[in-house]
């Protein structure tokens, strides 16, 4: 579910990536898509795995509730953070070396986190899968665009799509499989080693199958390198690591003075941020995230939106595994069969909504916020006791996916509907990088509350933590509903005025 909405808005972030030609034709095409879907669907499976593992994770690492947030987190960390760069180095490395570049580091840390020794290594090496996906994935849109056209390009883009719907349920439902078997008595570590031979094959694979682009000239390599923003990056990743750190680890060690240091310095970090690329666009640069984009209509509105849809799917996700696993005792497989109906409704009708009928589109987005409120409700009231929901649990799962997707694909095709060809770019990044952040703060605002609240072990009391996470999920979708209203009312006025 998060990653489907993730990758399709990458591909609105690399236009300036994209050739200006029409696209080269390519003697063995379908090899080329399928080669570049398989690594798309391994890193759309790693984030649904470890969400299910998590609690096995936790068990045998022996790690705390702040860290098994960190260990879900530290990928989005990197991945948000670096995601436009990544898109960038496209330009700088050829579409094809990036890919096989950002592939590389992503099994290399896939290896890496299966051997970890503890919660400390493989939080690590989780933000380092989170880089190479952050250079691999934004390729597959562009080198989609350079070898398809026409009919062709419409059929890669639908095969895109549908890797992308299949890949949030069988992620949830690998990922159960794997640690329910318990591989070789490895327990959790197979959801991570599982992506090492198959990284290997797609590597040996893209080297005789992606295109060897020619290199750019020096001068021309360097024009590219000054657009990455190294600056910016620095900037913004400082201000996301300085917000995430203490809102996970401060309940747990009770708010030390260092996390509110760190809250506030993030504040300055974030200020510095928008200071700094409000300068580098007036002098003509390339800023990571140009400030005027927020300007553009409807953009606003829609970046807080996806944040709001995005952190309650990303708090959903992780609370609900550490309730059905560990406070009323599911297996890995059951837990993730569980998630399987939101899943499949979220890309249901996250493919299928424009067809609906004209006149109920721009009622899609609050219906969708609307629909996550009263599941989010009706999911804490029928888990709260400790029982199992019955069969009413289900039938929220769907309204639920069925919220969330009407949420976010409206909301996000709306705004960059009227957005300009050369606005594109920066419009998508922003929505890009809202996307992941959202995600990252759903998991440790939710995770925190969750983990607060969990007074009593048992399916009593994770029960009650629940409930109040679900109070929190509500209040949320609701806020995304109120945007809404308020972008109509400001407009409603301006017009009378």
């Amino acid at each position: 579910m998060t990653t489907t909405a993730t990758t399709d808005t990458t591909s609105e972030a690399t236009p300036r990536s994209l050739p200006s030609k029409a696209p080269t034709t390519d003697s063995h095409p379908g090899r080329l898509l399928a080669l570049v879907l398989a690594a798309q669907f391994m890193a759309l499976l790693d984030v649904f795995i470890v969400n299910v593992a998590a609690p096995t994770i936790r068990t045998e690492l022996g790690s705390s509730g702040a860290g098994l947030q960190l260990v879900v987190a530290g990928y989005t960390i990197s991945y948000a953070v670096l995601l436009i760069t990544g898109a960038r180095l496209g330009s700088v490395l050829g579409h094809g070396r990036a890919h096989l570049a950002g592939l590389a580091v992503f099994t290399a840390a896939s290896l890496a986190c299966g051997l970890a020794a503890g919660t400390g290594q493989l939080i690590a090496f989780r933000v380092l899968q989170g880089v190479g996906a952050a250079v691999m994935i934004p390729q597959v849109l562009s080198l989609i665009q350079r070898h398809f056209s026409g009919e062709a390009r419409v059929r890669a883009l639908g095969a895109y799509a549908a890797v992308l719907a299949v890949g949030a349920a069988a992620g949830q439902v690998l990922g159960g499989v794997l640690v329910s078997a318990d591989l070789f008595g490895l327990g959790w570590r197979p959801v991570f080693l599982v992506n090492v031979p198959i990284g290997l094959v797609l590597l040996v694979l893209g080297v005789r199958v992606l295109p060897g682009e020619p290199r750019a000239g020096r001068a021309r390599r360097a024009a590219r390198a000054r657009g990455l923003d190294l600056a910016g990056l620095l900037m913004l990743a400082s201000a996301v690591v300085l917000l995430t750190v203490p809102l996970v680890l401060g309940q747990e060690l009770g708010w030390p003075a260092w996390t509110w240091s760190c809250l506030l310095a993030s504040t300055v970090f974030f200020a510095g941020f928008a200071a700094y690329e409000t300068r580098l666009a007036a002098r003509g640069g390339a800023p990571l995230i140009a400030p005027g984009v927020l300007r553009i209509p409807g953009i606003a509105r829609a970046a807080l939106r996806v944040l709001l849809v995005m952190g309650v799917n990303a708090g959903f996700l992780f609370v609900m595994t550490l309730h059905v696993q560990g406070g009323l005792g599911y297996s890995a497989l059951r837990s993730g069969l569980m998630f399987v109906p939101t899943a499949v409704t979220f890309g249901a009708v996250g493919l299928t909504w424009r067809r609906w009928p004209a006149r109920l589109q721009g009622a899609l987005a609050p219906a969708g916020f609307v629909l996550v409120a009263v599941a989010s409700v009706l999911l804490g009231s029928l888990l709260r006791d400790g029982g199992d929901g019955g069969a009413g649990l289900y039938a929220a799962f769907v309204v639920f996916g069925v919220g969330l997707a009407l949420g976010f694909s409206p909301t996000l095709t709306g705004a960059l509907a009227n957005v300009r060809p050369e606005d594109a770019a920066d419009a998508s990044g922003v929505l890009v990088t809202v996307t992941q952040l959202g995600q990252l703060i759903g998991v440790a605002g939710f995770g925190t509350l969750y983990l607060n609240r969990l007074d009593t072990p048992g399916a009593q009391g994770s029960g009650e933590a629940l409930w109040v996470c679900a109070l929190g999920l509500s209040a949320a979708a609701v806020a995304g509903v109120l945007a809404g209203l308020v972008r109509r009312r400001r407009t409603s006025g301006s017009r009378q005025g």
